[in-house]
């Protein structure tokens, strides 16, 4: 016989909620709440190492494809900044994550660069050892070649720099 949590899962959550606030905890279903609290927790460290990847995709091709750049690209930058820092808000727990989020980004924003761009993997792989040594890959706006020295000044309107204590 299949449990509300099967059959319904919006109904099931209703349930579980009016059974808190009743405190009856015996009749909680404690292993499915269990396991929905913890996936939330994943789906959290999942959205800020998606948005991290996106984030980083798209400076890359900023960069590296000055013909397409358009305002499209710009504002998906500057909306990932943004979610960025309200996620960081939202769970300042995530913050030590950072660093783990961006390598685990790293391979996905590279992806969707080199797929996007045509360019070959060792010209992005550079950038984005620079940008990690720096701790700037959020902080860096959008720039013209030949200018990787303004990468130290911080973009700080969207997220500053106190968010980058703990990467190595």
């Amino acid at each position: 016989m299949l449990c509300l949590y099967e059959t319904d899962f919006y109904a099931w959550t209703q349930e579980q909620v009016s059974l808190l606030k009743a405190r009856q905890w015996q009749q909680l279903d404690a292993a499915n709440l269990i396991e929905e609290i913890e996936t939330l927790g994943r789906k959290e460290r999942q959205e800020l190492r998606n948005r991290l990847a996106l984030l980083l995709g798209h400076l890359l091709k900023w960069q590296f494809q000055p013909e397409g750049r358009s305002n499209s690209w710009l504002g998906t930058i500057r909306e990932q900044r943004i979610q960025i820092k309200l996620l960081i808000e939202d769970s300042p727990s995530l913050k030590p994550y950072l660093p783990q989020a961006f390598l685990d980004a790293y391979e996905l924003g590279l992806s969707l660069a080199i797929r996007e761009t045509e360019l070959g993997d060792p010209v992005f792989r550079k950038l984005v050892l620079t940008l990690w040594r720096k701790r700037s890959v959020l902080l860096f706006y959008p720039i013209r070649m030949g200018q990787l020295d303004s990468l130290k000044q911080p973009y700080s309107r969207f997220l500053p720099s106190s968010y980058y204590s703990g990467f190595p």
